[in-house]
């Protein structure tokens, strides 16, 4: 199975999701359904940016060009993936640089989201089963030479001391963060909500925290969050909403909602379910010197960093944890 030929099964397989046939239309249903989180909108969201940013020919080439990958592997390893299944194919990733190296995948899927992962492996088998041969699901990872796995900070504390004898990433609780200058436009802060609201703050890539100057006047971007106000309307959020309100009441603590968010001053990066945290500064260079030490960090959006918008729309090289997944395997 050489690699020029699994790049072609896999711009194949991006053009299989492009058509948006009946048989992936009802996939990404049954998704919705064994996850009440994958609502059609976060999904499509999701498999779109996998199809435009990874699974094409142009940019899977040049990638294996950057790591030396071989046309054929001579000795390949079985790498075993742990997935997670916060948003929508989230381990596609993995997956695919595993598959590109020329390496063989034992993946064992998140309950949440086995569903869209295994459709896709299934269509490469379809088309080609040798190279269907090198994806194989499991519910036990026995007999890998390494491992990818990706979990909560509790999870991954036991990957480290299962997986210490063999070659493995272990990634943890990650979030993002956004800093205003509090000149941003009305489109920018649309954008920004985007970072926010999409995959209901799930992700990792989420922003969870924002930095903002003294005095930052919040009602534009209080106007701007309304954009996804029908977040409100889906009951697991809603439910979580109630929740957070409730005790920030019974607290007796200043907030603000733009109706289905509600911005808390808080330290923390992380924030709950249908919260975004805040912080006001008065140093800019202060802020980023502290931010450049935040481990918790996957990415930052603002002026200086990442676009607004940008945080939900990874390219092929952006790795989890900035840990370089693609070079790890290269080096099995």
């Amino acid at each position: 199975m050489n690699l020029q030929h699994r790049i072609d099964l896999l711009v194949q397989l991006g053009l299989y999701i492009s058509d948006d046939s009946q048989e992936w239309q009802q996939a990404k249903v049954k998704a919705g359904q064994e996850n009440g989180w994958f609502i059609p909108e976060f999904v499509e969201c999701s498999v779109k940016n996998i199809a435009a940013s990874f699974l094409q020919k142009n940019i899977l080439e040049e990638w294996a060009v950057a790591y030396s990958i071989p046309q054929e592997r001579a000795q390949p390893r079985t790498v075993g993936i742990i997935m997670a299944g916060n948003i929508p194919l989230v381990g596609f990733h993995d997956w695919l640089s595993v598959f590109v190296s020329g390496h063989k995948a034992l993946v064992k899927p998140s309950s949440k989201d086995s569903v869209l992962i295994k459709h896709l492996a299934e269509k490469i088998n379809e088309w080609d089963t040798a190279a269907g041969s090198m994806t194989v699901f499991a519910d036990m990872l026995k007999g890998c030479d390494a491992y990818i796995a990706t979990g909560s900070n509790n999870s991954s504390r036991y990957f480290e001391y299962y997986f210490r004898n063999y070659p493995h990433i272990i990634r943890s609780n990650k979030t993002s963060a956004a800093i205003l200058t509090g000149i941003e436009s009305p489109k920018e802060l649309k954008l920004l909500a985007d970072d926010v609201h999409l995959y209901f703050g799930l992700g990792c890539r989420n922003v969870t925290k924002i930095y903002v100057p003294e005095g930052y006047d919040f009602v534009p971007l209080l106007e701007a969050f309304k954009k996804y106000n029908y977040l409100a309307e889906h009951h697991k959020y809603k439910n979580n909403y109630d929740y957070n309100l409730a005790l920030h009441i019974l607290n007796k603590k200043y907030y603000m909602s733009s109706g289905s968010l509600l911005l808390v001053e808080e330290p923390s990066v992380f924030s709950p379910i249908s919260q975004l945290n805040y912080e006001f500064y008065s140093d800019r260079q202060q802020l980023e010197d502290s931010i450049q030490k935040m481990d918790e960090l996957q990415c930052v959006t603002g002026a200086g960093h990442l676009s607004f918008g940008q945080a939900q729309c990874p390219g092929i090289n952006d790795y989890a944890d900035a840990v370089d997944t693609m070079d790890f395997l290269a080096r099995l």
